[in-house]
């Protein structure tokens, strides 16, 4: 056989070889990207579930605590206590001024 054939030969298997790296390749990524997606979406949705129950359960014992609020009655109307600072703001404590 000819060299030209030989390199012409070799030449058609190093191309194969490019072409089988290149189909591995872009199936990984494909691969790797279905995977990646799949997990976002599993992720967001299992997420998105617990913030909503965290809502819900929040505003389900807001209402109760308003409920039960407005059934109790007070005995007396609440006194004011004198404050024990001087000034506007009897309750503020003066720190480094």
């Amino acid at each position: 056989m000819d060299t030209s054939i030989y390199v012409f030969a070799g030449t058609l298997l190093i191309a194969l070889a490019l072409a089988a790296f290149m189909a591995l390749a872009a199936l990984a990524t494909l691969a790797l990207a279905g995977s990646a997606q799949l997990l976002w979406f599993v992720l967001r949705n299992t997420v998105g579930a617990l913030l909503k129950a965290t809502v819900q359960g929040i505003n389900f014992a807001w209402e109760r605590l308003v409920h039960h609020a407005g059934k109790v009655e007070l005995p007396a109307e609440f006194q004011a206590a004198p404050g024990s600072g001087t000034g506007s703001y009897p309750r503020v404590a003066l720190r480094d001024s």
